[in-house]
């Protein structure tokens, strides 16, 4: 059931696909800087600035997650007692559990006017209070993940580290965690695709004005909000619009699909077998 489905999934956007293709230009597609579907006179289909605002929320969510989803790892596996542990971790799967419409509505009427009261600047449609959000939502994805793969390191290695002289913090950083890179890097990748894929938050809290800049202050609008803002209603069945979402999803599913199996490709590379 799971390969009849996936491959139901991937024909249903080849093909739908192609439809709208044939009524816009690939070139225009994927090098255009303009995306304006619903215009009245010349739409245009260019997809760079909504891989741009999707970019712009991944490389925050990327810088939020990664350093407290690393330490947290580190923290949880090296440092925690047993007891904090049992603490923690269900703690991080709460998190993990809570609905991305709630984490939109958090980043909308809560991280929104925070961030406004430091930067006066700030719309109330952004791109960095939901990536900020979309970085909370995946640290126990890197947490958890990078967490097992440390525990994995045999305590041989951290006990000849601490006969040498080792502090903890030293074992934890030169011996540990380059002894669980592989782990660590795929729990990053799975998490960036995570962030790439990220519908409700950025649909709730980014905007709809997608525009081919690096700005963060303003609104933006990511492929998957554009595919929730057409499914919406706002297009008929059968017209270039309708017929757009797929061309867009089929983009979107080629992204994570590269991010899956680079996970895979580092997992596999640089595992270290004791």
């Amino acid at each position: 059931m799971s390969v009849l489905t996936t491959i139901g999934i991937v024909l249903t956007l080849i093909f739908e696909t192609i439809i709208f293709f044939t009524r816009v230009s690939p070139l225009e597609f994927i090098f255009g800087t303009e995306w304006y579907p619903f215009a009245n006179t010349t739409p245009a289909y260019g997809i760079l600035p909504l891989i741009v605002g999707t970019l712009k929320i991944t490389g925050i969510a990327v810088l939020v997650a990664v350093p407290i989803g690393i330490a947290t790892a580190i923290f949880l596996s090296e440092y925690a007692s047993e007891r904090t542990r049992r603490f923690i971790k269900p703690i991080l799967e709460v998190l993990a559990g809570v609905p991305t419409i709630v984490y939109g509505f958090f980043a909308l009427t809560f991280v929104t006017p925070v961030l406004q009261s430091i930067f006066p600047q700030l719309s109330i449609f952004n791109a960095l209070s939901p990536g900020i959000v979309v970085g909370i939502m995946i640290i126990p994805m890197i947490a958890s993940l990078s967490e097992d793969a440390m525990t994995s390191v045999p305590n041989a290695m951290r006990e000849g580290a601490y006969a040498l002289g080792s502090t903890r913090l030293e074992v934890a950083l030169k011996v540990v965690l380059p002894a669980a890179t592989s782990g660590i890097v795929a729990s990053t990748v799975l998490a960036i695709s995570r962030a790439i894929g990220e519908t409700m938050i950025v649909s709730v809290a980014a905007g709809s004005t997608p525009g081919f800049n690096w700005d963060i202050t303003g609104s933006i609008q990511t492929m998957t909000a554009y595919i929730v803002q057409v499914t919406t209603g706002d297009a008929g069945y059968g017209t270039t619009i309708y017929y757009s979402i797929y061309a867009v999803g089929f983009t979107l599913f080629l992204f994570t699909l590269v991010m899956n199996l680079l996970a895979q490709y580092i997992s596999k590379r640089f595992r270290e077998e004791y």
